[in-house]
């Protein structure tokens, strides 16, 4: 696995949250070995024995009852110390969600977009922005004990990864219910400390989601949070709303997304499965336009 992205031209990659047990043999063989450099890891990695598929969500640091919060610790803590014998920096992290049991906001939200796709998006749409301001204010009226649960959690494991050298990167995400709330960001990665060990990690695609969603505008959210943004996911999406795909093959705007990269930034092109290797590398050679 390592090899065929190393012939690939890369010199560093991130392993995902789809790295089974059974392959931490050779990937910590092809480190040794020199075959690639491993610049970050995704929470879980590798995956807890049993599970073959990619679960970044398997245990959520928004969990309050008592068997998954610490199956979610024990699992966060040994991806940290895989992420350092790795001689990675970052370990990218999601950071749970809102959970209802009847009547969940999101549902009203998608239903919408189902049938106005562009409604996000559309400045004459007077209907969907009132559905947007109604739907965040229940999801804000639940959320409290699930995000003091998730900063709880994360303070039982700063400590931890500063001893071993590794930031905590939090994830923005795509879906409606989860955590945090974009317009939250900011202020939530600024209250810690500048030598703490987190930062924030943007995933283009996400945000491009959330963006049609009308929950977020790109720039503007790059902007708030460049002072703490640490990495990037990189990945385009298509006019049917998929992510994961190849850059420049859709409509997010690489041009801006690139004037916030900076040399310490951690790019990470991350794609679906079934992208062919000429997607990759013309997604390789597009980034590497950029940078220079």
């Amino acid at each position: 696995m390592l090899k065929e992205m190393a012939d690939l031209g890369f010199e560093y990659v991130e392993l995902s949250h789809g790295i089974r047990i059974t392959l931490v043999p050779g990937i910590l063989r092809g480190v040794e070995e020199g075959v690639v450099k491993v610049s970050s890891t995704h929470n879980f990695c590798p995956l807890p024995t049993g599970v073959v598929q990619a679960a970044p969500n398997l245990f959520e640091p928004s969990a309050s009852e008592h068997r998954e919060h610490d199956q979610w610790l024990r699992h966060t803590k040994r991806s940290i110390d895989f992420a350092a014998q790795v001689k990675a920096k970052v370990l990218v992290c999601h950071l749970g969600s809102v959970n209802f049991f009847w009547f969940n906001p999101a549902r009203a939200v998608r239903n919408y977009l189902r049938d106005h796709p562009e409604a996000g998006r559309n400045p004459d749409d007077k209907v969907y922005p009132a559905l947007v301001k109604k739907s965040v204010a229940k999801l804000r009226k639940r959320m409290p004990k699930f995000w003091d649960q998730v900063k709880a959690s994360i303070a039982e494991v700063l400590d931890y990864a500063k001893q071993r050298g590794i930031k905590l990167g939090f994830e923005n995400r795509e879906k409606f219910e989860e955590l945090p709330i974009d317009a939250d960001y900011a202020d939530f990665v600024g209250s810690y400390a500048a030598d703490a060990p987190v930062g924030y990690w943007h995933d283009t695609g996400h945000a491009d989601i959330k963006e049609g969603m009308g929950l977020l505008r790109h720039r503007e959210h790059l902007e708030k949070l460049a002072p703490r943004t640490i990495g990037f996911h990189l990945h385009d999406v298509n006019a049917g709303g998929n992510d994961h795909q190849p850059i420049g093959s859709g409509h997010i705007d690489f041009e801006m997304i690139s004037s916030f990269w900076r040399p310490e930034h951690l790019l990470t092109l991350e794609f679906g499965p079934r992208l062919t290797v000429a997607d990759v590398m013309a997604s390789k050679l597009r980034v590497e336009a950029l940078i220079r």
